[in-house]
């Protein structure tokens, strides 16, 4: 549906018709994520969404696949994890060059799926849990739907790359050792024993 727009604006907007195309939204329609093109690196699983004005054929949304490319029309396939949207950019405008002349590309991040963090142990929903924005180790206990009946919240631990952290659940929601209530990382585990 969203590539058909994308063509009805294209051949609108040839035809010398006023035109405008917002930006990219995914598909779950929650707005796009706000990340830094030059500083966020693309990873594995990201959604992004490519587009080349006035090319509808090579404006499209990709999903990075777990070797860290994607697959474009024409030019196959690319090397995007580890690069970021302003990289990725001119990796593509450069790869088009063969097809287009002077094309005009940018890319977008719909989705962070590359970033996660997991709850593992004693909560109502453990699992993975997208770490999009700054997270606390608090804020993302509360995404684990609360503790089970039997949770020793004063024992939480958080992994993270062979290190153990310690996380007392009730001191910091009373205002003490607030130092322990640490920014999770990608990759962390927080085990509520």
């Amino acid at each position: 549906m969203r590539y058909a727009i994308l063509v009805l604006a294209a051949t609108l907007a040839a035809n010398g018709e006023d035109v405008k195309v917002e930006g990219p939204k995914p598909i779950d329609g929650s707005a796009a994520v706000a990340v830094d093109p030059e500083k966020y690196q693309i990873g594995a699983e990201d959604l992004l969404f490519v587009r080349v004005w006035r090319e509808p054929d090579f404006t499209l949304p990709v999903a990075v696949r777990p070797d860290g490319k994607i697959t474009m029309p024409l030019i196959g396939e690319i090397s995007a994890a580890g690069q970021s949207p302003l990289q990725l950019t001119a990796t593509l405008k450069q790869l088009l060059l063969q097809y287009l002349n002077n094309p005009d590309v940018s890319v977008f991040v719909t989705e962070v799926r590359s970033r996660k963090f997991y709850i593992d142990g004693e909560v109502n929903r453990p699992g993975s849990f997208a770490l999009v924005t700054p997270t606390s180790v608090l804020e993302a206990l509360s995404r684990g739907g609360g503790f089970r009946e039997f949770a020793n919240t004063k024992k939480i631990r958080v992994l993270r790359s062979g290190e153990i952290l310690r996380f007392n659940y009730k001191e910091v929601t009373n205002g003490k050792r607030l130092e322990q209530n640490i920014a999770v990382e990608n990759g962390d585990h927080i085990i509520v024993p």
